[in-house]
């Protein structure tokens, strides 16, 4: 089963993914943003473009690489990643659901507000950092309050912790107990935190 974690940037995906993943055995991240700076690196400016979703090949890759792995991996696979634009939502997760892939969707969604609180805290402060993501709120919010109710989850006051549970109940995912202190909470959501920031 692939499980999709949408949302603005700054949402909170890829840190719901990961203490999804130390929770719910057998699950494996992917991160679809590893093809676009694989793309960014190793193909001459003229053929990249500011969005690297609006690259065909991105889509495809992504697209051919979850459909293998859904039939390959017995696990759920948990996928942080921000689409907001109806055509590329249909090219991967609706192909995937049309080839006979189990997709659950869930957006994380908050405030315009409570997204560039969020934003600020990702880059240490450098707002400045984050032109493209705060670009894309107001898109990401349009397309978003199109997707039906019970995919979107308000997470402007709930914790971490809450949203995960809150995700895992509506996916049916058995998660088991969290038996870490606060410390190493901390530590961890930090760690994932900083391996993420994008220069």
């Amino acid at each position: 089963m692939i499980f999709w974690l949408n949302g603005s940037f700054g949402a909170g995906k890829t840190t719901v993914a990961h203490e999804l993943q130390r929770r719910l055995p057998g699950s494996f991240v992917y991160d679809p943003e590893n093809v676009g700076y694989f793309l960014r690196k190793n193909t001459p400016k003229e053929c990249q473009t500011a969005d690297f979703q609006d690259i065909p090949l991105w889509r495809e890759f992504n697209f051919q690489t979850l459909k293998w792995m859904a039939e390959q991996y017995p696990g759920v696979l948990l996928v942080p990643m921000t689409i907001n634009r109806a055509e590329y939502f249909d090219e991967i997760l609706g192909r995937l659901a049309r080839e006979g892939v189990q997709v659950r969707h869930v957006i994380l969604c908050a405030s315009r507000e409570t997204l560039l609180k969020r934003l600020k805290k990702r880059s240490l402060g450098r707002l400045d950092k984050e032109t493209f993501a705060v670009e894309a709120i107001e898109r990401s919010l349009r397309f978003f309050s199109t997707r039906p109710d019970e995919e979107r989850l308000i997470t402007d006051c709930l914790t971490v912790d809450q949203v995960v549970e809150q995700v895992a109940g509506r996916c049916g995912l058995p998660l088991e107990k969290d038996l870490r202190g606060p410390v190493k909470k901390g530590w961890d959501r930090a760690k994932v935190l900083l391996e993420h920031i994008r220069n």
